[in-house]
């Protein structure tokens, strides 16, 4: 690792993220934290150790930025393509801003089972549904559980966005039941007037009725809420805390992991990304005055989460891109950082 800068002597980064690879029963596993902290990065190097344990594994991106992409030089999109270089470790880049056709729509990107709708009704339930907060979240979400149901990852990990929109992420199944409940309620006040009119103008597309919509909306949530079970399970679920020693990203990584407890969601790793490992004799003031503020930030870190894996990891000379360099960064995550003498 000679594009690291130089560790103190009494810093070793230590491999804790290997319980994470020694956890079998893992199916699900979250990256996240605040924005420019290295989740990508972390999340593709992740993928890449737990390759070497498992069958298959899915990296997911759900962040609008897409960085998985870039990070492997290579162009994913909404269908799981296998990354270049590796047989069993592949990759999709989920569109947040999903929408309720898409939703509601049992199979192809073609089907619109709201199309044809009289008038506004069909813009009115849209609007009722995305009058629930979290909801575009939620749209991703639900086209994730689509596509994961159909195939047979062995663990999928979900590069997330930004810790704000992650949070209103993991409350999908409540943000799901209360869509439901919300169309049920209209469906009965308005259903049979909807399905007057919708015969009179020839139907919904392939014979659907509002009932039909409703039914795959039920089967939806019951799907969402077998997962939201599966989340809850410390032996399925884990969420890996990315943060820099930095006091916002600390503040963040706080408010992140109550409200994961509060959700019910296991988290017991983090991984400190960034940090300056100035040689004692280092004259450099802006990098001994850095790695003072990220030491006292680091004892924090250490102090508050004690029952905690944290992983220090270096700052590199050069960005982490492609398969290479992901590599070198993955090692780092399970393997001591022994610095060069």
């Amino acid at each position: 690792m000679s594009d690291a800068m130089t560790l103190v002597d009494d810093d070793i980064l230590e491999p804790t993220l290997q319980s994470i690879l020694d956890q079998k029963t893992l199916r699900w596993i979250f990256v996240g934290g605040k924005g420019g902290v290295g989740k990508t990065t972390t999340s593709c190097s992740l993928a890449i150790q737990l390759a070497k344990h498992r069958k298959s594994v899915l990296l997911i991106s759900t962040d609008p930025a897409h960085n998985l992409s870039d990070a492997f030089n290579q162009k994913f999109g909404k269908d799981a393509r296998l990354i270049n270089g590796f047989d069993n470790l592949s990759a999709m880049e989920i569109d947040p801003n999903g929408s309720i056709q898409d939703l509601l729509a049992g199979g192809g990107e073609d089907e619109d089972p709201l199309a044809g709708m009289a008038g506004g009704m069909g813009g009115m339930m849209q609007d009722l549904a995305f009058s629930i907060p979290g909801v575009d979240e939620a749209m991703s979400f639900a086209e994730v559980l689509k596509q994961v149901k159909s195939l047979s990852y062995e663990v999928i990990i979900f590069d997330t966005a930004p810790t704000g929109h992650t949070l209103r992420f993991l409350q999908f199944p409540t943000v799901m039941e209360k869509a439901l409940a919300k169309l049920s309620q209209l469906s009965s006040q308005f259903g049979p007037m909807l399905n007057s009119v919708l015969g009179a103008r020839g139907g919904l597309p392939n014979g659907q009725s509002l009932d039909d919509i409703l039914s795959k909306m039920e089967t939806l949530r019951e799907t969402i809420s077998e997962v939201n079970t599966q989340f809850k399970d410390a032996d399925m679920t884990t969420f890996v805390c990315v943060c820099i020693a930095e006091f916002l990203s600390l503040y963040e990584t706080e408010r992140m992991i109550q409200e994961l407890s509060s959700y019910q969601i296991d988290t017991h790793a983090i991984v400190v990304n960034q940090l300056l490992f100035p040689k004692k004799d280092n004259e450099c003031e802006q990098c001994n005055a850095r790695r003072k503020m990220q030491k006292k930030y680091l004892d924090q870190i250490e102090e508050l989460y004690d029952e905690f894996n944290v992983v220090k990891m270096p700052l590199l000379v050069e960005e982490v891109r492609g398969k290479e360099k992901l590599e070198k960064f993955s090692d780092m995550l399970v393997n001591p950082y022994i610095p060069p003498q």
